[in-house]
């Protein structure tokens, strides 16, 4: 087996790993997982996201098993923007996307009161064409972003507002386990979510939080957010105006705005999205890989592809996100 490094090019390359001889399938990789896994997350530590190759994994089961063997607590998927398929705790199939739409630059769950501080991607059959989970250094994003915009957003946070339609976009059920009023009410208190229930019985929701964090191990601030991806001018503009003309604005599935809830221009979400495309590193998946990404450090999206793609994610080391204000409070130290 071969293990290495998922190779960055700024500022240089990380050195790979020795080379580990093991059996394939799913008893080889789980042996080889619980030997190997302070080696694995002290590497991850350090670069933000790591490569295994030749684990020979097939089956979610196998998936199972080296996570479980990895050591890491399982985090739990709540306020989902997509429908994901649960198969474990901890454990969910890719959000369902269109193959032929890119999925941009984004933290999982970075907008959560509550977010997975390690991903694990495995991939159990790789595309014909495309579909890279790429990668991103978070804190090299803000620090290439112009600084009257990592300022004001470091300053105020951002707003995400959330509608939820029976029609297009995540049920409540899929985003909140329920359809009780009184149990998603109790949910959002507890997060931290505002909510408004519409006379028609939808709801709409708007939750505040921090643009930029500090990485709990290096301290470096990291541009952890979903401003950009879940912005109403990321969406195809044929699709946005629809949506527009059918809920209203207010109605989208999904929108971001500055903490102090003034609107950020397309020309600001354009600056967010170059930054991620110029520190973007891509490798295309092979079937058996494992990618383990640090949720803070390391920003990931999902590429166009073409034919069919299984890829599973699992969810682990849970962490609370800290208020804007005392974020803010702490940027200043």
């Amino acid at each position: 087996m071969r293990t290495a490094l998922f190779r960055r090019q700024e500022p240089s390359a990380p050195p790979a790993l020795p080379e580990i001889e093991t059996s394939t399938g799913s008893a080889g990789a789980a042996a080889w997982a619980a030997e190997h896994r302070d080696r694995v997350l002290a590497v991850v530590a350090e670069h933000g996201a790591a490569v295994v190759t030749g684990l020979g994994l097939r089956t979610v089961s196998d998936v199972e098993t080296v996570f479980g063997q990895l050591g890491v607590r399982p985090a739990r998927e709540t306020e989902g923007f997509a429908a994901r398929t649960p198969h474990a705790d901890g454990v969910y199939s890719s959000v369902a996307w269109p193959a032929q739409q890119p999925m941009c630059m984004h933290h999982e769950l970075s907008y959560a009161g509550r977010f997975p501080g390690l991903l694990l991607f495995a991939c159990l059959e790789a595309p014909a064409a495309g579909g890279a989970t790429a990668l991103a250094d978070a804190a090299a994003v803000r620090e290439a972003l112009p600084s009257e915009v990592v300022d004001r957003f470091e300053r105020e946070g951002w707003l995400l507002s959330r509608a939820y339609h029976e029609e297009i976009g995540t049920s409540l059920a899929q985003a909140f386990g329920t359809t009780d009023r009184r149990a998603i009410d109790a949910y959002c208190r507890d997060h931290d979510i505002v909510t408004d229930w519409q006379p028609d019985g939808s709801l709409r929701t708007r939750q505040h939080r921090s643009a930029v964090v500090r990485h709990p191990g290096t301290g470096r601030r990291c541009w952890f957010n979903q401003i950009a991806f879940l912005n109403q001018w990321t969406m195809d503009p044929e699709v946005r105006a629809f949506l527009i003309e059918e809920y209203g604005l207010g109605g989208l599935p999904f929108n971001t705005s500055y903490g102090n809830g003034d609107s950020v221009a397309a020309g600001t979400v354009e600056q967010i999205n170059k930054a991620y495309e110029s520190h973007t590193v891509r490798r295309p998946w092979q079937a058996g890989d494992l990618m383990l990404v640090d949720n803070i450090r390391t920003a990931h999206s999902r590429e166009p592809y073409e034919g069919a793609r299984h890829v599973v994610v699992a969810m682990a080391d849970p962490k609370r996100q800290a208020s804007p204000v005392a974020q803010t409070r702490s940027a200043a130290i």
